[in-house]
């Protein structure tokens, strides 16, 4: 077994070539293609399929390159050098990079503690910039200012799907969340007139996907039937940014999550005192678990609780009144707090909250009406159900004003408002991944994204500009290539708007080192 190389315009290539005798002949007998030669002396092959990779003859063995590898500069062998690209696009990393740097989140993201920190960077920006799949991010690279800022990294398919295992691992997550968590605590820990501070809001979300591993199963939610994956988040009340992730099986009911979750949060230093929940999450069982843990919580009830039926049953008839009436959002809500016994036993004290929207009701009256007519029923046949619309129950186990009950519920929307940042401008769907070791990598990377852009939402609320449209015009801004610095080209207006909400200023020339072409 011998390796035969072969120079085509250029380019040497590597062929694995078994050879067999036959009488005095001796002839090939079997071809193994393994690519582009980078360094022949240290056994290091590209190509399509693999990426990068090593080939020892000697053992027959194929390995990977060591993440800190860094590849010479690869010219095709002919009088005339292939040129590297002139333009590149420079806006969008240029501000996303000094920003990430200047907001002190790159601590964190160091902590990863990836072998080629210029992949971890570079891939992140990818996630956050574009939403291509990963096997588009060499060409993105060569393409963009990402190429100078991160000269080191290895964007070619193969070796993102081995960074993204790396960074998903237990011990990377980890170290990650350690400083993160650091980072947050900057924030004002604002406490509201209702003794809430800390609080958490829990949420899940599917993936659909077909990557094949024990967590990916058959899920129902809403007559939808998907192989998908549960993604919880976590996210801190006072900020609306991200605060933790986990995942669970497709098939895993919501409500077997919500312990194990607070139990992992106070594992990683997070101490929360209150936690609003979906519907979904509510149990006696959940309850008796979250009140003995010293947790206080508010949630929406189901109408096939006890305490829903007995609150409606006893109260709605004189629910509205004057006292009860809220204005909420544009929106006149009547609210009464009832004090309640839950939990399994019903042996711990809590608030139920008999919520009444009027412009909800109003709503559902003309769909009930329209229904009558269409079924030829009476008056009489629609006034019980027409009672019930409008109606929901919250249940808190800290008494709340009800001029505070429903801002305070709808925070829940922060959570929403994240998933959508994650599925929309994060990458987070489609999940093209091979494996459970680099889906989690790729968990981790789309929930930094998460973080970034809604850090990034925040400078950009007093502004015509949202993330998307931020970057979709600076990726406009290009970069002029020289041998030794790039030129920026002149910023328009709505370039200068974004850089002014970064405090940030465009360089006209940028001093670099021109990376090897390829």
């Amino acid at each position: 077994m011998y390796i035969n190389y072969n120079t085509v315009n250029g380019i040497e290539y590597g062929t694995l070539t078994s050879s067999v005798r036959s009488g005095h002949k001796v002839g090939k007998s079997s071809q193994v293609y393994l690519g582009r030669v980078i360094d022949k002396e240290r056994g290091i092959f590209k190509s399509r399929e693999r990426g990068l990779f090593t080939y020892d003859l000697k053992t027959n063995t194929f390995g990977s390159v060591p993440a800190e590898y860094e590849a010479p500069s690869l010219q095709r062998k002919t009088k005339y050098p292939r040129r590297t690209t002139l333009v590149v696009s420079f806006g969008d990393i240029f501000l996303l990079d000094e920003y990430i740097r200047e907001s002190g989140l790159q601590k964190a993201v160091d902590a990863i503690g990836y072998r080629n920190p210029d992949t971890l960077k570079a891939l992140l920006a990818f996630y956050i910039l574009t939403s291509y799949a990963n096997c588009h991010a060499e060409d993105w690279w060569e393409l963009t200012y990402a190429r100078y800022l991160y000269p080191k990294a290895q964007m070619a398919s193969q070796r993102i799907s081995e960074a993204l295992a790396d960074i998903g691992s237990e011990d990377a997550k980890r170290s990650f969340f350690r400083e993160y968590i650091k980072f947050l605590e900057r924030f004002d820990s604002d406490t509201d007139s209702e003794g809430i501070e800390d609080g958490i809001l829990i949420d899940s979300s599917g993936l659909p996907n077909a990557v094949r591993f024990p967590l990916t199963a058959v899920n129902n939610h809403n007559g939808i039937i998907s192989q998908e994956v549960r993604l919880i988040y976590v996210v801190q009340q006072r900020t609306g940014m991200p605060l933790f992730f986990r995942y669970v099986a497709g098939n895993v009911i919501d409500v077997s999550t919500i312990t194990r979750t607070v139990a992992e949060l106070k594992a990683n230093g997070v101490n929360t005192k209150f936690a609003i929940l979906d519907a979904g999450y509510y149990t006696e069982a959940n309850a008796d678990a979250l009140i003995d843990a010293g947790v206080s919580f508010m949630a929406r009830m189901k109408s096939n609780f006890k305490v829903y039926q007995r609150a409606v049953k006893n109260h709605l008839s004189v629910l509205e009144s004057k006292e009860n009436a809220v204005l909420y959002n544009n929106r006149l809500v009547y609210i009464k707090c009832i004090p309640c016994r839950i939990g399994k036993k019903e042996d711990k004290s809590a608030y139920a909250y008999l919520c009444k929207d009027m412009t909800m009701r109003h709503e559902q009256e003309k769909k009930l009406i329209e229904r009558a007519e269409d079924e030829s029923l009476s008056g009489a046949d629609i006034f019980d159900d027409l009672q019930k619309q409008g109606v929901f129950v919250l249940i808190a186990t800290r008494k709340v004003s009800k001029e505070k009950l429903l801002p305070l519920y709808y925070m829940r929307d922060q959570v929403e408002k994240i998933f959508e940042l994650c599925k929309q401008d994060g990458k987070i769907l489609p999940v093209n991944v091979e494996n459970e070791s680099t889906f989690r990598g790729h968990l981790m990377m789309t929930f930094i994204a998460a973080a970034v852009l809604k850090l990034m939402s925040s400078k950009l609320s007093k502004t015509s500009l949202t993330t998307e449209s931020m970057f979709m015009i600076l990726h406009e801004q290009h970069a002029l290539v020289y041998d030794d610095e790039l030129i920026t080209t002149e910023p328009v207006k709505k370039m200068n708007e974004a850089y002014r909400a970064f405090r940030l200023h465009c360089p006209e020339k940028i001093p670099v080192s021109l990376p090897g072409v390829d």
